[in-house]
């Protein structure tokens, strides 16, 4: 009975809170109309993409794609626009040329890109090497191999074996999905820093892959050690040309540069795989060359504002903002190019429209987001919250009422996770009214880890994630080769523009801010990283 009435209650509050939550249904049309008619979002994406080329955290790519996007704030008449260093990340690195073939055999050319942070094959031309198939399962047997492969081509022994796929590539949320997320529950205490995106699995799902990472590292270190000439890795996440590649080597300024080391396309590693073990002589040419620099340690995040109008709010900051830095193997359109034009469109829509907001709006452009959320974090730490001695120290937390984020790709938005913060389901479910045709109404208390709302969320600010539909995301283009601006979808990026503009412009107008959850205790860990 108890929780009955509990809920009832909650129900009406909710529903009072909603009635009394205005918007402004002009000017939302008018969001609406610029973003539509207008849109600048493919333009921001080209120039992200195409022009700038590959943006690893620190690379010429990111520092080409961070200037321009900083003059291009500036140009629509944002204030205050600049690349915001947050402290030393490491050495930069791009791959300068790469060609991988089997000789023999026969001939054929190979899909191959090099791991970040990988050095360079031996010699200015291309070297001929057999290949040397490493078998061992685990420390012990790798060690037989001690003193045998310096200079050699090399490639360890893989276990997988592709089956066709006969579900689609591309897919949207269904309704019955929706509204599932809807109905959620919530998970544990609704405390800032209580969401995350930890490990899933049973216990021995957990055992089997640490134990995996432990042989990978000690596989590292081996060649690290024992220097190949070049190692070949196993495209182990995807298959019919879609090559899944992240880092090889270390980015820290002490860190020895690790040997050439390209990922494969699984069909053609296990060409060669079937090859070696049959005992037929398999020897490749390649010619693999990278370039590390360590001029600027320093990451930098690109920060530009719209300054608040209000006497008694204009202290107050609303944020949006994406991760800019991508991998390397495309131009990391989806992840986050996509995220990073939608919010940049967002401001030009409301600075075109000559919104006078009431708090200030501040757009955030993260770098190293994919090594360990380090922009977002370290600015979180610089300018907005920090714990020492085991105490919180807050800066600009108190004036922040909201962080929104976009990080899930090419998809149009269809919600908000709302990531344990009840308080705002009736703000938001206003908010989103106006975009119920668009395909937009799911609130979900449901947290969601792996981005940069996390290293607000940590410290108490509101921090939120759209829900977006995945298209490809997961299949085809997060952190792979097919990462190009040809797999974005302009309505769906034209949709979450609009809806972004809308939401940082309701926050920046209301008379407070929005609703907190209760503080955790401070952690020098990074939960939910």
């Amino acid at each position: 009975m108890r929780k009955t009435i509990a809920s009832l209650l909650f129900i009406l509050l909710a529903a009072a809170i909603s009635a009394q939550e205005n918007v402004n249904l002009d000017m939302i049309g008018k969001i609406k109309k610029e973003g539509t008619d207008n849109s600048k979002v493919m333009e921001i994406a080209f120039y992200l993409t195409d022009v700038s080329g590959p943006r690893l955290t620190g690379s010429p790519g990111f520092t080409t794609a961070a200037n321009w996007a900083k003059n291009k704030l500036t140009d629509w008449g944002l204030v205050n626009a600049q690349l915001d260093p947050w402290g030393e990340f490491g050495k930069s690195w791009r791959q300068e040329r790469c060609y991988v073939a089997m000789t023999s055999p026969y001939y054929q050319p190979l899909i191959a890109i090099p791991r970040a942070w990988t050095g360079s094959t031996p010699g200015k031309k291309e070297i001929k090497r057999d290949v040397v198939l490493i078998k061992a399962m685990d420390t012990v047997e790798l060690m037989k191999y001690a003193g045998k492969i310096k200079d050699k081509i090399v490639m360890t022994w893989s276990t997988t074996q592709l089956k066709p796929s006969f579900e689609a590539d591309g897919n949207r949320y269904a309704d019955t999905t929706l509204d599932k997320m809807a109905n959620a529950r919530p998970q544990g205490a609704n405390r800032g820093g209580q969401g995350g995106n930890r490990f899933q699995g049973d216990s021995a799902t957990r055992a089997a892959f640490f134990a995996r990472n432990a042989v990978q590292r000690k596989m590292t270190e081996f060649f690290l050690k024992e220097r190949p000439a070049l190692v070949l890795s196993m495209n182990a996440s995807g298959n019919d040309g879609t090559l899944f590649v992240s880092s090889g080597g270390s980015y820290t300024k002490d860190a020895a540069e690790a040997p050439a080391n390209v990922t494969l396309s699984s069909d053609d590693y296990l060409r060669l795989q079937r090859l070696v073990e049959a005992g037929i002589k398999v020897e490749l040419e390649a010619d693999v060359k990278t370039k590390f620099f360590s001029d600027d340690l320093k990451g930098y995040n690109v920060i530009a504002e719209i300054p608040g109008t209000d006497p008694a709010l204009k202290d107050e900051v609303v944020m949006l903002g994406g991760h800019l830095d991508s991998w390397h193997a495309a131009t990391g359109a989806t992840d986050n190019a996509a995220g990073c034009s939608v919010m940049m469109e967002a401001v030009r829509i409301l600075k075109s429209l000559g919104v006078q907001p009431r708090r200030t709006i501040r757009i955030a452009l993260w770098s190293g987001e994919e090594q360990g959320l380090y922009g977002s974090r370290n600015y979180v730490k610089n300018h907005v919250a920090d714990t020492a001695n085991g105490k919180w120290v807050f800066k600009e937390q108190p004036k922040i009422t909201a962080y929104f984020n976009l990080d899930n790709g090419t998809g149009k938005i269809r919600g908000v996770y709302m990531q344990g913060n009840e308080g705002v389901r009736p703000i938001f479910a206003k908010w989103l009214e106006p975009f119920s045709d668009l395909g937009a109404k799911t609130l979900t208390i449901n947290n969601t880890g792996g981005t940069d709302h996390l290293s607000f969320d940590r410290v108490g600010v509101p921090g939120f994630q759209f829900i977006q539909d995945e298209i490809e995301y997961d299949t085809r283009t997060h952190h792979t080769n097919m990462d190009s601006y040809d797999h974005l979808i302009p309505e769906d990026l034209k949709q979450a523009s609009v809806i972004v503009a809308s939401f940082v412009y309701n926050a920046a107008m209301r008379d407070e801010k929005l609703p907190r959850k209760e503080l955790a205790q401070p952690t020098t860990t990074q939960r939910g990283f």
